[in-house]
This record gives C-alpha cells, sequence and structure tokens, in this order.
C-alpha cells in the first residue's frame, strides 16, 4: 500500500473542512501497520478511502498496485474488512449457514465452500460452535466470526477497526493470536486501536494521526525512544492527604490510583533532571515513600507526548 499526500476535504455550508491533509504511509507485505489517533483525527476518512469508499480530493492512493480511483474493483477482489463489536451478522443464522452465505456472495464455486468454511471456521476456533445460532455467541466468538468471513475471498490486506472493543481479556488476547498468524501468513493488517498495549504487541509500525495530518511513523520501539527524554516516576506513598499533593505543580500529568486508602500508587512527570534520593526527599514532606523508580516509557506515554497541542 503507498499513500502520497492523500488529503480530503469537505464541503459545508460556511466554507470547506479538511479531514485528512497530506497524509503520506507505506504499508508493507505481512506488516501490522497501526493507525492511532483520537475520535475525530481522520482515521475512519483515511480507512474510507482506501478501501474505495470514498473518493480523495487530492494524492494518491495505491493498494495492491493498484490506484483506489481508476481501479477500485481490483482493490476490493484483494482486500476485507472487520468492524469492532457485533454489527454485520445475522442473530438467527448458524455460523456454518453464515459463512455459506458470504461464500455465495463472493462467488466461491459450491464444490468447494464446505471445504473453505471448515478450514476458517477451524482457523479461528470455531469449528465445534459452528451449527450454533449466532445469538448465542459472546462477543469474542463474534469477532472471530467476522475474522473467518473477512477471509473468505483469500485477501492480501484486511483492515481491523478496534477488533478487540468490549471483548475480555480472555477474548482479545485469542484475537490477538489471530492477527498475529495472519501477519505470518503474509497478509498486510491495517489496525485502528485505542489500546496502547495492544498496538504495542501486535504492530509492527505505528502512525500517530490528528487534525488529519500525520504526526510521527515508526517502529513501537523507535517511537518509545524518542521519549527517553522525559522525567517519568512511579511512586507507592503513604499520605492522608493526597489532594494536597495532586495540587503541587511541580508534579505534571500526575495520575493517582488507591490501593487501600491511605496507600496510593502515583506516576508522575517533572519538568527538570532531579536525582531519586532528591525526589524521595521532596515526596516525604507529603508522605512516607514506600518505592520510588523511575517509569519505563510506555507507547501510551509516548502517545500522549506526541499528540499535544504544540504552542
Amino acid at each position: 500500500m503507498e499513500v502520497k499526500e492523500l488529503t480530503r476535504t469537505y464541503k459545508l455550508k460556511k466554507g470547506t473542512k479538511t479531514a485528512l491533509n497530506q497524509v503520506s504511509f507505506d504499508v508493507y507485505e505481512g506488516e501490522v501497520f497501526g493507525l492511532l489517533g483520537p475520535n475525530g483525527a481522520g482515521k475512519t476518512t483515511t480507512i474510507k478511502i482506501l478501501t474505495t469508499m470514498l473518493l480523495p480530493t487530492s494524492g494518491t492512493v495505491k493498494i495492491l498496485g493498484h490506484d483506489v480511483v481508476n481501479e477500485s474493483q481490483k482493490i476490493r477482489d484483494q482486500i476485507n474488512f472487520v468492524y469492532g463489536g457485533e454489527r454485520g451478522v445475522y442473530g438467527k443464522l448458524t455460523a456454518k449457514e453464515y459463512m455459506y452465505y458470504f461464500c455465495t456472495l463472493y462467488k466461491i464455486p459450491r464444490k468447494k465452500q464446505k471445504e473453505l468454511l471448515l478450514r476458517l471456521l477451524s482457523l479461528v476456533g470455531l469449528k465445534e460452535a459452528m451449527d450454533q445460532q449466532i445469538f448465542t455467541f459472546s462477543k469474542g466468538m463474534i469477532q472471530r466470526l467476522h475474522i473467518a468471513r473477512s477471509l473468505i475471498n483469500d485477501p492480501k490486506l484486511i483492515f481491523l477497526d478496534e477488533p478487540t472493543i468490549g471483548l475480555d481479556p480472555v477474548g482479545a488476547k485469542l484475537l490477538r493470536k489471530i492477527v498475529k498468524e495472519l501477519a505470518e501468513k503474509g497478509i498486510s493488517i491495517l489496525l485502528t486501536t485505542h489500546y496502547m498495549q495492544e498496538a504495542d504487541e501486535l504492530c509492527d509500525r505505528i502512525a500517530f494521526i490528528k487534525d488529519g495530518q500525520i504526526r510521527l511513523i515508526g517502529k513501537p520501539e523507535q517511537i518509545k525512544k524518542s521519549c527517553n527524554h522525559l522525567n517519568l516516576f512511579e511512586a507507592t506513598i503513604q499520605i492522608y492527604d493526597i489532594t494536597s499533593l495532586q495540587q503541587d505543580r511541580y508534579f505534571l500529568h500526575m495520575d493517582v490510583e488507591e490501593i487501600n486508602s491511605p496507600y496510593y500508587v502515583i506516576k508522575f512527570e517533572i519538568s527538570n533532571n532531579i536525582s531519586m534520593d532528591q525526589l524521595s526527599s521532596y515526596l516525604n514532606h507529603y508522605g512516607e515513600v514506600l518505592k520510588l523508580k523511575r517509569k519505563e516509557i510506555s507507547l501510551e506515554d509516548a502517545y500522549l507526548f506526541h499528540m499535544k497541542d504544540v504552542g
């Protein structure tokens, strides 16, 4: 996939709105590429253009070597899309009936359908449940069924939009395992998610998008290393007046987690370099510091830093 200077504007009653502004990135074969950003950042518009549901205002987009404007049908034959949540299923059908239905839509020869659906349902761990009606499925099972459906046309590129939203930890873990296996088979995946830990685990590269513009692109490790200059700390403290500590302007972006009052875990940033002894001494003015350490930079820390408004 090659996206170069992609721009999309919408006409409004009073002027125009720019949803995407000179967006450029590539997605390689067998790569899991994360597109991360807040609501309204331009993710949905980007995906609509990449899946040929919306035309760009300017710029060029090539999917598997085909232009989205002039060769949309060739692209649709080789891609697929998975929504997060429970949209797009027919609850009264069994999983097997649902798969047969989409095999027919994709014009899979009748004699090949049974073998195909059995293979795909086995791949996502639903073979034993294929005769159950879908309304009896858990959210995780429905998401796995969506994945099986998306593989019917043997796509080279799959778009996963918030695939683990609403799933319990077990269901989310299983879905992430399936995504990794698909990438290992050479299928390219463009993933959107609000779960930073998930993006860190799954994605080979990540793009941060905000206000229709790409803020940063890189491997998760590179993105995290770009924030090594931040002075982030985590402390476990016994304190009876946590509010006074939260109001101290020396500590930036403080996050407080109550363990069992008066014990708290606090995460914070400070603007200047300071020794651990000095910092511990400062905190001891508020309570007893039980544990203090420099916090390892997470993808979420990097996201918050790079996506904040400048100026």
